[in-house]
């Protein structure tokens, strides 16, 4: 049996950012596509919710790199 891959820590992406690097980072843990990810994002924007809250409380909580 072998063991699942082992994902990257939670960081924020401060190489690969635009604003803050919650995208870039949320699809480095999880394999996804940033453009995807930020694509996502900002047509959530269009529809009421808290995603500029989540955002922001993203990017207070996420610690960033250290590199």
């Amino acid at each position: 049996m072998t063991s699942p891959a082992r994902r990257p820590p939670l960081r924020r992406d401060t190489r690969h950012r635009v604003i803050a690097g919650v995208c870039a980072g949320l699809a480095r843990r999880y394999g996804l596509s940033v453009t995807a990810l930020r694509l996502a994002f900002v047509l959530s924007c269009i529809l009421p919710g808290p995603q500029f809250i989540a955002y922001l409380l993203l990017w207070v909580l996420i610690p960033a790199d250290s590199r």
